[in-house]
């Protein structure tokens, strides 16, 4: 009887790893890391934190779990605290860039919430230590999660002061081993000039690390941007905020703007 319980068991599990297997196939990444600003989370406000934007990006993020990926995240928060705009009215820097960690500590709390109440298993990480509401950030316990299928969110920045969530994005997505940092805006990808002030603008599908730093544009700050140029990690700028883009994205279609070699 043993024997025969074994037998289904395994062609259950065959089975689910087949699913497993057909669905990731359609995606054109297995393992990810997604960059969201903290202004993002504002939805229509002015400050602090919109719930049914948090839930439309859970449901988003939802979608391409399902089908397989793995998704790290790293999220900024300026929709509550920037370390260098205190800065800039005579805050100590160092005070402020910890404020704008704790910050988007906050957001990453709100985020995990609403991928837990969409059936999401999610785990939050810190760079500071916050034991009580988030695990210390570990390099082999992230990937564990991240291969079990977890979603993690990396809280904290890098954990120091005079360093954007950017470069926690490029740190966090080489520590893990991404193959794509995807940094959703509510752009659809990188102009010529800021198309919300500039309508003769013109969008680049596609374009190098080069010609970005030639150009002068705006994807990331430099320190980021230079350090996912010199691991060869790509870049994809996309509008996260239309619905079913993420997946899009993951699916290959050039919504967006590539960065690459």
């Amino acid at each position: 009887m043993s024997g025969v319980f074994s037998f289904l068991q395994n062609i259950l599990f065959r089975k689910n790893q087949f699913v497993y297997l057909s669905n990731f196939q359609k995606m054109h990444y297995k393992r990810v890391l997604l960059k969201l600003s903290g202004e993002a989370l504002m939805g229509e406000r002015q400050y602090g934190i919109d719930p049914q934007r948090l839930a439309e990006y859970a449901e988003e993020i939802k979608s391409v779990v399902d089908k397989g990926v793995e998704v790290a995240i790293v999220i900024g928060g300026g929709n509550i605290f920037r370390g260098l705009a205190g800065a800039s009215q005579g805050m100590d820097r160092v005070q402020g860039d910890h404020m704008g960690m704790l910050a988007t500590v906050i957001n990453g709390l709100a985020l995990q919430s609403a991928l837990e109440n969409a059936g999401v298993q999610t785990r939050l990480q810190s760079a500071i230590k916050i034991n009580e509401v988030a695990e210390p950030f570990i390099r082999r316990r992230a990937i564990r999660h991240l291969e079990k299928g977890r979603v993690v969110i990396f809280g904290g920045g890098t954990g120091n002061p005079y360093f954007t969530t950017d470069s926690a994005a490029v740190l966090r997505a080489i520590e893990v081993g991404a193959d794509v940092i995807l940094k959703g805006t509510r752009v659809d990808g990188i102009y010529t000039d800021d198309p919300e002030k500039n309508s003769a603008a013109t969008k680049f599908d596609d374009i190098s690390f080069e010609d970005v730093l030639k150009k002068g544009l705006k994807v990331m700050d430099t320190t980021a941007f230079t350090l996912s140029q010199e691991n060869e990690l790509p870049i994809i700028v996309f509008d996260m905020n239309t619905s079913g883009n993420l997946m899009k994205v993951l699916s290959g279609e050039n919504i967006g703007t590539k960065v690459n070699l």
